[in-house]
């Protein structure tokens, strides 16, 4: 990039907030799934920080790839063909917490939890609530339509978007919603945006609708010889009118390969485990749980643990909620899909995928969200191996395609970007990309944002 443009960039936003040493390019230039090369980093403040910014990029045809905590695990936040990264880290105030109207209006840098404790702290609830949410963004979830363990019961982030303010690829500010609960004014314009992956245009203020937080919860750990049995178990809760807050699965793999690195005392002895929460007024959270537990125990599961309180509650999640990292730190490259399938095809997908990882010869664990299919297939790569990375390359179109097959999905909650976007036809016709790549070029006709990603037909080869 010329200099006289990076000054031009500077006078924008100043010369503590416009980065382009060798350091701080690398500290932007990837998330966990890929690495690009950036060839400028600035830090916006404000709307018309980011709208000048836009402007003067839309007319030099510089890249621009918007970022928030780079929790990305598709590379959606991955500057693939250079130019701009525009960091949304100093946008991060919580502007109104409304409890008349139950909404909260911030910015696209609040952290998820820093929003979760300040709502709940006047006893509002915002449910969303993706793994990563003690160091995500909220621009960052609405980038990606975001989920999470509750979202079997909550639903995911677009459910609690009231409005948004978007700043286009030109710089003109684009103001969607209201902060009406009912809005059906035109196109939805407020749903277009969220999951557009950063294409679309640059998020810089989120209205979200808040609900009553709920009074108390129970959370119940129960194990199973076989995967089959764990699955019915799904059905059978829901079947009985039960809606749980969660519904999450481990595997054996992933139970063996945590508590060999962690020791926590997982049952590796189970074929699979499920973790299975309830919340509500404590009169029904406690009929809820005793269903719940009535239940597993009629169909012999191998062991049922009830959490009564907070802190068993907190013990008894150790195992989902760190296992993770110890698998991160255990390899050199760990790839989490999120292939999501009806849940009555839990079991054929988790077969089938283990079946693909014996016979490509690549270490694999499983988990999810059972109650709505969102599986977690996490391989243990080494990105050096390039014969190792080619296998996995083909056990994961395999493993796509058993995925549409089963009246499945490419992603739930992680999104496209870079990691999906060579099975994308496996799901998504002609006729789809047609209509998507014309959405993308009349917002941004000279594809500045978020280049290289889904809806460009140049392939690009990300970097690890």
């Amino acid at each position: 990039m010329k200099r006289s443009l990076i000054r031009r960039f500077r006078k924008i936003v100043g010369p503590e907030r416009c980065l382009h040493s060798p350091e701080d390019l690398y500290a932007y230039s990837h998330d966990c799934y890929a690495r690009g090369n950036p060839e400028l980093v600035l830090l916006p403040r404000t709307r018309e920080e980011v709208s000048s910014i836009l402007k003067l990029a839309h007319k030099e045809g510089i890249p621009v790839t918007p970022r928030g905590a780079a929790t990305s695990l598709s590379g959606m936040t991955t500057p693939v063909r250079g130019g701009i990264v525009l960091a949304m880290n100093q946008m991060n105030r919580i502007l109104e917490v409304s409890t008349e109207d139950r909404l909260a209006v911030v910015e696209p840098g609040v952290v998820t939890l820093r929003l979760h404790q300040t709502v709940e702290s006047v006893g509002l609830f915002y449910p969303p609530d993706p793994a990563s949410y003690s160091i995500s963004f909220i621009g960052g979830n609405v980038a990606t339509n975001a989920g999470g363990p509750r979202c079997l019961k909550y639903g995911v982030t677009r459910d609690y978007l009231l409005g948004l303010e978007v700043v286009l690829a030109d710089g003109e500010v684009l103001r969607t919603g209201s902060r009406a609960v009912k809005d059906v004014t035109g196109y939805d314009l407020t749903r277009l945006m969220c999951g557009s992956e950063g294409t679309l245009g640059v998020i810089t203020q989120v209205t979200v609708r808040l609900i009553p937080k709920p009074e108390t919860k129970r959370t119940i750990l129960t194990t199973y010889r076989t995967l089959e049995e764990a699955s019915e178990m799904v059905s059978r809760i829901i079947g009985a009118g039960i809606l749980p807050t969660t519904l999450e699965f481990m595997d054996q793999a992933y139970l063996r390969t945590v508590e060999e690195i962690m020791h926590l005392g997982l049952p590796t002895e189970a074929a699979a485990m499920l973790l299975i929460e309830v919340d509500g007024f404590e009169e029904t959270v406690e009929r809820q749980a005793r269903i719940v537990e009535d239940f597993c125990r009629r169909f012999h599961v191998l062991d049922v643990a009830v959490g009564r309180d907070p802190e068993e509650s907190d013990r008894l999640w150790i195992g989902r909620r760190i296992g993770t990292v110890g698998l991160m730190r255990s390899s050199k490259f760990m790839i989490s899909h999120d292939a999501t399938v009806p849940t009555s095809q839990i079991p054929r997908l988790v077969t089938e995928t283990h079946r693909l990882a014996a016979e490509y010869g690549i270490k694999l664990v499983i988990l999810g969200h059972a109650g709505d299919g969102n599986m977690h297939p996490i391989f243990l790569l080494d990105p050096d191996n390039e014969e190792e990375m080619a296998r996995f390359h083909r056990l994961s179109r395999e493993m796509f395609r058993i995925t549409v097959e089963c009246g499945g999905t490419l992603s739930g909650e992680h999104g496209i970007g870079l990691e999906k976007r060579p099975f994308l036809n496996l799901q998504v016709d002609a006729v789809g990309m047609r209509t998507m790549r014309a959405i993308k070029k009349a917002l941004d006709p000279k594809g500045i944002l978020n280049p290289g990603k889904f809806l460009d037909e140049e392939p690009t080869s990300p970097g690890r």
